[in-house]
């Protein structure tokens, strides 16, 4: 986990104070949950992140491709 510092009003931290000691959950646990239920319920919409991309350096046809893998494949079975 990453430490960070966080400034509150004066209520909030009241308010927050009360809630870890009515429930038992540390006033740390009460900001990742209140974070993460807001992150959760954002309307933004969520992005994939993109693939990474890289070059071989050989382009293989599918077929070509399925060859090396059962090529593969029966050397590690000839290897046992």
């Amino acid at each position: 986990m990453l430490k960070t510092t966080v400034y509150l009003p004066e209520e909030l931290e009241v308010r927050l104070d009360a809630e870890a000691a009515a429930t038992g959950i540390s006033k740390a646990e009460l900001i990742r949950r209140g974070i993460a239920m807001l992150l959760d319920n954002s309307a933004r919409p969520k992005q994939a992140r993109a693939l990474p991309v890289f070059d071989s350096g050989r382009p293989l046809t599918p077929e070509a491709m399925d060859d090396a893998l059962y090529e593969h494949i029966k050397e590690r079975a000839a290897r046992r």
